[in-house]
């Protein structure tokens, strides 16, 4: 399941994670560390909302 931002619409896909922020391919987004933001508009986690594939 991919995570859209809701503040940007940013989605976190899983499969491609995000390599800019060091997390690896394959990491779940309840995975992420706590410190995570969105790498567009810096909104934190609990911004995301999950999304249909």
């Amino acid at each position: 399941m991919k995570y859209r931002c809701t503040a940007c619409d940013y989605i976190y896909d899983p499969e491609a994670g995000d390599p800019d922020g060091g997390i690896e391919p394959g990491t779940a987004f309840e995975d992420l560390p706590d410190d995570w933001v969105c790498p567009d508009c810096g909104a934190e986690k609990d911004m995301f909302e999950p999304v249909e594939d």
